[in-house]
């Protein structure tokens, strides 16, 4: 389906949200789509088709190509479209499915793979995520990906983030330091020195915007 109104250029990154285009081939599956992701607050449009030689009509206002699992995988992808334009790529998949060699290892883009029942909380997190330059999904769904790369949201912290600690890690997200984090919390300055080693523990990282990063791409920070 191509949407009408399209006629002109019209500048996608002259808006306040994110423009989205989904490629599905089943009418309902753009329409599922469609409503998921126009509800997220981050998006301000959202377009469909039913194939990537129509998404060519849209390539150039979209910000995020979001394709669904009755989309075959396509092993030839840079030679059917070009996304380098993009900020990323959303790739649904079925349950237990896999979508392999879909972006070029010449293409340096974000993307995430997400399951299509995914709850809408997650396909936030996803969007957001990309927006923001980061990758989330399975390492071994992108065959040109090494596992430093990405996080495998079926991969859980051995020892989850507590309330507390998920509190100083969306403020650290904020770019707050201690003092100001202790202030916010009602506690103490060294209690949070010993939170944030304990989030960085947690999630094996080194320093703030490491801890934040891989926060993001578990969906535990929102930007």
């Amino acid at each position: 389906m191509i949407d009408d109104g399209l006629q002109g250029q019209w500048d996608a990154r002259n808006h306040e949200g994110l423009v989205v285009c989904v490629v599905a081939l089943a009418p309902a599956l753009q329409a599922g789509l469609r409503s998921v992701l126009t509800s997220l607050e981050m998006v301000d449009r959202v377009y469909t088709a039913s194939s990537l030689e129509e998404f060519e009509i849209y390539r150039s206002i979209t910000d995020i190509l979001c394709l669904s699992p009755d989309i075959e995988p396509i092993t030839n992808f840079e030679e059917m479209v070009d996304v380098s334009s993009l900020l990323g790529v959303l790739i649904l998949v079925s349950e237990g499915g896999e979508r392999r060699s879909l972006i070029p290892d010449s293409v340096n883009i974000a993307w995430g793979i997400l399951p299509l029942e995914a709850p809408i909380e997650q396909f936030e997190a996803a969007v957001r995520a990309i927006a923001a330059g980061l990758s989330i999904g399975k390492p071994s769904a992108i065959s040109f990906l090494s596992d430093e790369e990405a996080i495998d949201l079926d991969d859980p912290l051995i020892d989850p983030l507590t309330d507390r600690e998920l509190e100083v890690l969306q403020l650290l997200a904020q770019g707050k330091a201690n003092k100001q984090i202790a202030l916010d919390l009602a506690i103490s300055e060294h209690t949070v020195k010993f939170h944030v080693s304990s989030i960085y523990t947690k999630l094996g990282a080194a320093n703030r915007t490491e801890a934040v990063r891989l926060g993001v791409r578990r969906g535990l920070v929102l930007l």
